[in-house]
């Protein structure tokens, strides 16, 4: 399995990413997630829409709170042709719940717990830590990566403006 080191942060201490890395312009990987009623999703049940997917932490953390709510609010003015994919180790049911306590009901919520298949795939999996690096991927409708930004310290947000300016350029 392919390891990357120091790509990304953690208050300043360095990680490592474990997985394939993915580049502008690849296929997108599938992977097999769950729902939050514990169903499995694949991410190829999404085709035909450009996805925004948010790799996360965890969403009991603030940033990621932070970032999750952002992007609900900015998925009413994309339109019907975007999903936005928030993905984190979080368990199923903590996603349920904390998507009812924070209103959360344009944004999909799905769980790498399982096999961590997402986090493999996208080379994203924290090696140290167990959990997901914060990054957020664009696909278009052919299922192709039209954007990548890896946030390298953890603990900050991405930049938001020129996510949504890439998935406008998309529609």
């Amino acid at each position: 399995m392919q390891e990357r080191k120091g790509i990304i942060t953690m208050k300043g201490n360095p990680l490592t990413l474990v997985g394939n890395e993915i580049m502008v312009g690849d296929s997108a990987p599938d992977a097999e997630l769950f729902d939050n009623d514990f169903k499995p999703v694949r991410l190829s049940s999404f085709k035909g829409n450009v996805r925004i997917i948010c790799s996360v932490p965890s969403l009991d953390t603030p940033v990621c709170d932070t970032e999750t709510r952002r992007f609900n609010q900015e998925a009413a003015k994309l339109g019907n042709n975007v999903k936005i994919l928030t993905i984190s180790m979080d368990l199923p049911f903590a996603q349920k719940r904390w998507c009812a306590a924070a209103g959360i009901d344009k944004v999909k919520t799905l769980s790498d717990y399982f096999n961590a298949s997402f986090g493999y795939s996208y080379g994203v999996l924290i090696k140290e830590l167990k959990l997901l690096a914060r990054c957020v991927f664009i696909l278009d409708r052919e299922e192709k990566i039209r954007y990548i930004q890896l946030v390298s310290e953890i603990t900050k947000e991405p930049d938001y403006e020129a996510v949504l300016r890439e998935a406008k350029n998309l529609i």
